[in-house]
């Protein structure tokens, strides 16, 4: 239960601290090491904010406490670094990660069908997999990719599926430079802006008969060829190629 993940993260991150300085280790190399623990452990949270919270835990109480003396000021640009590390500046004009929730998918495939035996499915900005984990539960038949800017997410990712026993590949690769004409659905969790910029792309590369998947966000301009209801009520927004204007 919330906060306790937190608190055992950060308690974590303490004792690794707290080691490395008994080891006389210097005190940037054990703030780093720390807080790099906490940012890769926060990514097992589902949600964004209780992320946030836990990796910027540890460093603040670092720097609330007397431990704080031996780091110089710009050992505190470290755990800046980390994050962009985790979210770079070449995908900030895309959508945060937005984990696509469990059971989201549910009854997808058959509102959705896939041409041929071994289709190919890729989630265009995977995150830590949530949706990869949801596309291989409706289809078990498809080759999953997935596609991921941040490099850190990407080897988390890669990871989480491995131990979830979700067969797919993921590469890092920026989604919008990406070729999605070999993939029989793209499937993508964006936001508003995002989404003209999907459509135009879909447009150009998706061949007849691939669909286009937008979870909550409508492709403003065309007619979705179905509307699927997803466990928790939000809509996922099915486009069939070609498309077609509203």
């Amino acid at each position: 239960m919330w906060p306790l993940p937190a608190l055992f993260v950060w308690a974590l991150c303490w004792g690794v601290f707290l080691v490395l300085k008994a080891a006389e280790a210097p005190d940037w190399a054990s703030l780093l090491l720390a807080t790099a623990l906490g940012g890769v452990l926060s990514l097992l949270s589902a949600r964004r904010w209780r992320r946030v919270f836990i990796v910027l835990g540890f460093p603040l109480s670092v720097l609330a406490s007397g431990f704080a003396a031996g780091v110089p000021a710009w050992g505190w640009l470290l755990p800046l670094a980390a994050l962009f590390a985790m979210y770079p500046l070449h995908a900030w004009r895309d959508a945060p990660m937005f984990p696509t929730p469990a059971g989201a998918l549910k009854g997808l495939a058959r509102v959705a069908t896939l041409d041929g035996a071994s289709p190919r499915v890729v989630d265009a900005g995977c995150g830590m997999g949530d949706a990869l984990r949801e596309l291989h539960t409706q289809y078990p038949q498809a080759r999953l990719e997935g596609l991921e800017w941040s490099w850190p997410l990407r080897i988390a990712c890669a990871w989480r599926c491995r131990w979830l026993r979700v067969p797919a590949r993921v590469k890092r690769a920026d989604i919008w430079a990406a070729d999605w004409a070999p993939y029989a659905m793209v499937y993508l969790f964006q936001r508003p802006e995002s989404m003209p910029r999907a459509v135009k792309k879909a447009a150009h590369e998706l061949r007849c008969g691939a669909w286009l998947a937008s979870l909550e966000f409508e492709a403003k301009g065309l007619r979705p060829t179905a509307v699927h209801t997803c466990a928790d009520g939000r809509p996922l927004w099915l486009y069939q190629a070609p498309f077609k204007s509203r």
